[in-house]
């Protein structure tokens, strides 16, 4: 394990939220591409778990626990600091390290607002109440979000998009894994 890793379990709800593209100045700072437009659980976790590039060097093993310090929005990456990351080179052997964090320390979903995580999954019914299929995936198209369905139901697997906006969405039920969409087949 690295110096300033701490070995640990990875939690049964970890979440990837980034990775570390490099080191940031002299001081132990590190640049993170992080994989949300909006990436507020980096900036309010304060533990994050490591694991190691799935490509290239690796220059750890296992899962490893790093206290962060400071996680700030740089351009269009994010920076940041560990308690135990000093200088350049520990720093820059972080390289490549994929970022997990704890959907439970993940900030509070305000109302109609959903974390994408929690819509994969989720079973499509339109109104009629004909399974449409399951949310495979979400794409963001700039202006709105699409979600991206399968329905296997069929002899030939078909898939759907439908843009995740209220004039197509009349209801999100996390607690029963559903969504019921203004939305028919044929579309």
């Amino acid at each position: 394990m690295l110096p300033g890793l701490e070995p640990a379990e990875l939690p049964a709800d970890a979440i990837e939220v980034g990775r570390i593209l490099d080191a940031w100045g002299i001081k132990g700072w590190f640049k993170v591409l992080p994989y949300s437009a909006d990436p507020e659980a980096l900036f309010t976790s304060k533990c994050w778990f490591l694991l190691p590039s799935e490509k290239g060097a690796k220059t750890f093993d296992g899962v490893g626990k790093l206290k962060i310090k400071e996680a700030k929005m740089h351009s269009s990456t994010v920076v940041a600091n560990a308690h135990t990351v000093d200088d350049r080179s520990a720093a820059d052997a972080l390289r490549g390290a994929r970022i997990f964090i704890s959907k439970s320390s993940f900030p509070a979903a305000q109302k109609d607002e959903y974390y994408w995580v929690d819509l994969i999954g989720l079973e499509v019914v339109n109104r009629e109440g004909l399974c449409l299929g399951h949310v495979r995936d979400l794409m963001s198209t700039g202006p709105q979000t699409v979600l991206v369905i399968d329905d296997k139901q069929q002899a030939e697997s078909v898939e759907r998009m439908i843009p995740f906006v209220a004039a197509y969405i009349d209801d999100v039920s996390l607690a029963e894994r559903r969504i019921l969409v203004d939305w028919q087949p044929d579309y």
